[in-house]
């Protein structure tokens, strides 16, 4: 279901928009290239999350990894 909003847009968009739309209408080339922003909006957040998340590891879990890595190490070399 579309839902017909007004937004003001920028003269050089709306140029943008209508050199780029080919045999789409505007419309739809607009709602394409907001799709497109949304998508990389959300991974941009969560390529920021992830770094957070994944950044943050400090002494005592980085020895644990250590830790672990030795011990699969170990174990191979049983095998």
């Amino acid at each position: 279901m579309r839902i017909s909003k007004s937004f003001t847009i920028d003269p050089d968009i709306t140029e943008y928009v209508a050199e780029t739309k080919g045999q789409q209408s505007a419309s739809e080339r607009v709602n394409g290239l907001l799709r497109r922003a949304i998508l990389e909006e959300q991974y941009e957040r969560l390529e920021a999350e992830a770094k957070a998340f994944y950044g943050t590891a400090g002494a005592k879990e980085r020895r644990e990894t250590r830790a672990f890595q030795r011990a699969a190490i170990e174990t191979f070399r049983r095998d």
